[in-house]
């Protein structure tokens, strides 16, 4: 059964063009967008600026598009950060080719070979094509479905996003022991299905 405050909830009324779940969601991922893309810009002049402009535009793409139903399999938290994530850096990606192309103070237009390996690395990065990035999300999903308690699978939901054990505490109003030991439980219950 899912929860009103869950994301799943949130997803399905967005998909109805629910504005304030919309605003809701934009509360819950503005912060890690702005830093996924800040990652991204890193090693450019207006990067730290620039990374707010690129969370926005990335959400409101989504934003719309769902409102349109053209994202059929957007019905969970895993998918929406995978597909925030991967709107995102090509966001990034597009905003530092622009500013590649863009001429600098002495008129010359900058190309990918003025850039040194760092700054190329910041902004090109090593995340997944959006098909490695569905296939990660397939997987995901099998694995939360191995888990049979909806609490272990908010704990690892929540660890995949990146919480610490405090700050999932937090969420869930239990002490940290207690995620602790959901999160013995969950990786005892992958140790079958992840082995290399």
């Amino acid at each position: 059964m899912q929860s009103e405050g869950s994301i799943t909830v949130y997803l399905q009324k967005l998909r109805k063009g629910d504005r304030d779940a919309a605003r809701i969601l934009w509360d819950r991922y503005f912060r890690r967008l702005v830093g996924l893309a800040r990652d991204r810009l890193r090693g450019f002049p207006d990067g730290h600026d620039a990374a707010e402009d690129v969370a926005l535009s990335a959400f409101d793409s989504v934003y719309r598009r769902a409102e349109l139903g053209q994202y059929e399999r957007l019905d969970d938290r895993g998918n929406l950060w995978s597909l925030l994530f991967v709107v995102t850096v090509r966001k990034a990606i597009d905003h530092a080719r622009r500013e590649i192309r863009r001429p600098d103070t002495s008129g010359r237009i900058l190309g990918l070979t003025d850039l040194d390996e760092n700054d190329l690395a910041g902004v090109l990065g090593t995340e997944p094509t959006p098909e490695l990035a569905a296939q990660v999300a397939d997987e995901c999903r099998r694995l939360l479905d191995l888990l049979r308690d909806d609490s272990l699978r908010s704990v690892a939901l929540l660890k995949m996003e990146g919480y610490t054990n405090r700050e999932i505490a937090g969420q869930l109003g239990v002490v940290e022991e207690t995620v602790e030991r959901k999160l013995k439980r969950i990786r005892k219950a992958w140790a079958s299905e992840v082995q290399p």
